[in-house]
């Protein structure tokens, strides 16, 4: 970098900067790996991360800055779309030096996918109560066990991975976490199908699967503060420290283009019901109108309470932003307050949905509501109150961490394998 960044501290000097350099590098005529590798090299692909390691230091509103003046230009930014932003952002907090320099690059130019093995089919809710097994054999980890609810894990080159490496102490004490080849003989991976049509989940199964001592992240049974540091950038969607033009309708030509669409693609696919697991608020108005419901009192106060309900959200998640902007370390207890309000509010919009469209939300096809859209959201709405952790586990971490009420008793003490659990 030919300007010192610690100098840029102000907007006019970051876009003066930006601005130049993307008018003497940036070229759709590159490939989209041979473009990211100069985006990188520039310190423009994760202006939020460290000088140190591709970033700039930048600060949430300078990073927003960057992006918006990437869209002015219509260049194409770092890879960042999926579980490969979850798992930057944990190697970035919690890896080593060594980690950092070998994982990060290739995930800013999306040379690497990412996939994240967390939950196991007897331990959903409760990730502490996993049983996939990791022993330390001949200095190298040897996994064994089954992983469910793995987006983008047929597709994934790696995967971050929770595994239990002692049994003999309290759960959460008892693992680790890792780093895994997804692309080495012992992992299987099995496509799920959904009720709403969707395939986007798989479940993983590991065989004698290999995990070299380095890639260890955090060191023997810190497994827990790791998932957890994961977990919260989940819940809070990840901090947007990635630098580009955030839409895949892109119109431009040019080879760039081409493999950056292909990319999103790919990589996009299986999310495109997440607006439908949301309740579709935006949809709620013009349907009411279309059917004539906006004139039913009724419906009109439960579209009301909706409506309030979404709006309360917004400015909750703006409260918390500015919390974070003022310094605050408190990631988890704000993500989880949004993570709560957003399935109360998917079910109310589902029961407007409903209210409005009356037996006609049970359709699907050309002809039915919303081209079968609003069949779709019923049926994908009860996912939002699971994934990434149950409304039950928001509601523990709210009342623990945020109101300091006193822990639940619990009986899963002592050491793991005198607990009873699911097999």
């Amino acid at each position: 970098m030919s300007t010192d960044t610690k100098s840029l501290t102000s907007n006019e000097a970051i876009r003066a900067e930006l601005e130049s350099w993307l008018d003497e590098n940036w070229s759709p005529d590159r490939s989209l790996l041979a473009w990211r590798d100069i985006l990188v090299d520039g310190g423009w692909a994760a202006t939020g991360w460290p000088l140190e390691y591709y970033g700039r230091g930048f600060d949430r509103g300078q990073v927003a800055l960057v992006h918006e003046i990437f869209r002015e230009k219509g260049a194409v930014g770092a890879a960042s779309v999926g579980p490969r932003r979850l798992a930057s952002e944990t190697i970035l907090a919690m890896g080593n030096d060594d980690q950092k320099r070998r994982y990060l690059r290739p995930i800013l130019t999306g040379e690497h996918a990412w996939c994240q093995l967390f939950s196991e089919p007897g331990s959903g809710s409760d990730l502490a109560g996993l049983s996939t097994k990791a022993e330390l054999i001949d200095g190298k980890w040897v996994i064994n066990g089954q992983k469910v609810w793995n987006t983008s894990a047929h597709h994934a080159d790696f995967g971050i991975l929770v595994a239990r490496t002692n049994w003999d102490i309290p759960k959460h004490q008892g693992i680790s976490y890792f780093l895994i080849d997804m692309r080495q003989p012992g992992v299987e991976v099995r496509p799920l199908k959904q009720m709403n049509g969707h395939a986007s989940f798989n479940e993983v199964f590991m065989t004698d699967a290999i995990v070299p001592a380095e890639d260890l992240v955090g060191g023997e049974g810190n497994g827990w503060a790791v998932a957890t540091t994961t977990l919260s950038y989940e819940r809070r969607g990840a901090a947007p420290t990635l630098s580009g033009a955030s839409t895949s309708e892109n119109p431009q030509e040019g080879l760039v283009y081409d493999e950056y669409r292909e990319e999103l693609k790919i990589a996009n696919e299986p999310y495109t019901w997440y607006p439908q697991r949301q309740g579709r608020v935006d949809l709620v108005m013009s349907r009411a109108k279309e059917t004539g419901a906006i004139s039913d009192p009724v419906i009109r106060q439960e579209m009301a309470k909706l409506f309030c309900m979404s709006k309360g959200a917004v400015l909750a998640s703006q409260a918390a932003e500015a919390k974070r902007k003022s310094g605050s370390n408190e990631i988890v207890p704000a993500g989880s307050i949004g993570k709560l309000a957003a399935s109360v509010i998917a079910r109310q919009s589902a029961h407007v949905h409903t209210m409005i469209s009356g037996a006609d939300a049970m359709l699907s096809g050309p002809t039915s509501a919303e081209e079968g859209m609003v069949a779709e959201v019923l049926i994908s709405v009860p996912a939002i109150s699971i994934a990434g952790g149950t409304d039950e586990i928001q509601r523990n971490i709210i009342s623990e961490r945020v109101l300091g009420m006193p822990k639940e008793q619990r009986s899963d003490t002592g050491p793991f394998r005198d607990i009873k659990r699911n097999t």
